[in-house]
């Protein structure tokens, strides 16, 4: 077990570097910069003298270097939009609001997506199935801009139900504030996990040991809750992994249009800014999230199934 999780740790730190040098790559070749005159207008002097203090006057491997090695000191460097402050100071800001929302999101998203995935298995080919099949798939495809413009005309204007943020922590705004846009981030996961759990569970329905429970006389309960459900863990634990990401780094289209000062949001504003700092820490930080969250489900998987051996032992 030690071997396994000391070899994905190293695993983990090849996938950052990787990650890490291709969005420095990315960044330092497409085309304008982040003290261009169109957005910034300065003498060529100046330009001059501040590409060189940011280093931005060296090849993009030599910045990536540099980065790497303050990096591993826990030093990220600072933001070029907002002078003298560092980007882990500027992440603070935004972290708790994204925390909050996708930790709402996913606490009724995912157990609402389950339930509904194994009703519409237990009946198949029935009305139910169909009525929940057909809602999963209307919540996949739609697009999440289309469900926040539904969503306020219908709930913020036209009942005034809920209302927006004024541009505070979420946490620090009442709950008619938040409710909607953790409603709407959620639900493209409840129709994603509705379908993958459907799907798992007829698989699981019909493999032999479940034929031979009930032909053993166990009840239908017992074969579903005993045998079935502890096996649909697997694959339900699998997906949580990148939901979890997802929802800890934020839904920039949610963000934004609610005023909610998240990850996602600030995100989008280093890109429009180009915010190197801001935009590489980012990035990392949402690889590191998805990497560990794979080697936690993987770690869960030895528990759920003991039959299953971590690196094929």
């Amino acid at each position: 077990m030690a071997r396994y999780i000391l070899g994905r740790l190293a695993g983990l730190a090849f996938v950052l570097l990787t990650v890490s040098f291709l969005t420095f790559f990315l960044m330092y070749n497409t085309p304008g910069g982040p003290f261009e005159e169109l957005n910034q207008p300065l003498s060529p002097e100046a330009k001059a003298n501040i590409m060189r203090k940011y280093g931005l006057d060296q090849p993009f491997y030599v910045n990536w270097w540099n980065w790497l090695v303050n990096a591993v000191q826990g030093d990220f460097g600072m933001s070029y939009y907002y002078p003298n402050t560092r980007v882990v100071d500027l992440f603070n800001r935004y972290w708790g609001s994204s925390l909050m929302l996708g930790a709402l999101a996913v606490a009724w998203s995912f157990p609402l997506g389950a339930v509904l995935g194994v009703i519409a298995a237990l009946k198949r080919n029935t009305i139910i199935d169909q009525i929940i099949t057909t809602f999963a798939l209307v919540t996949v495809t739609i697009p999440i801009i289309s469900l926040i413009f539904f969503g306020i005309a219908i709930f913020v204007i036209g009942l005034k139900w809920f209302g927006f943020n004024n541009g505070q922590p979420l946490y620090q705004q009442p709950p008619n504030t938040w409710v909607l846009p953790a409603f709407i981030f959620g639900l493209g996961t409840v129709g994603a996990l509705t379908r993958y759990t459907r799907s798992g569970m007829l698989d699981v329905l019909g493999q032999d040991y479940i034929r031979t429970a009930r032909a053993k006389g166990l009840s239908r309960a017992v074969v579903i809750l005993k045998h079935a459900m502890r096996n649909m863990l697997i694959p339900l634990v699998t997906i949580f992994g990148p939901v979890l990401a997802n929802a800890v780094t934020g839904s920039t289209f949610v963000e934004i249009t609610f005023a909610i000062p998240g990850v996602g949001r600030f995100f989008l504003e280093s890109i429009y800014t180009r915010d190197y700092p801001v935009i590489i820490f980012t990035v990392i930080i949402g690889a590191s999230i998805l990497t560990i969250s794979n080697l936690l489900i993987d770690l869960a998987y030895t528990l759920i199934d003991p039959r299953v051996r971590l690196g094929g032992h």
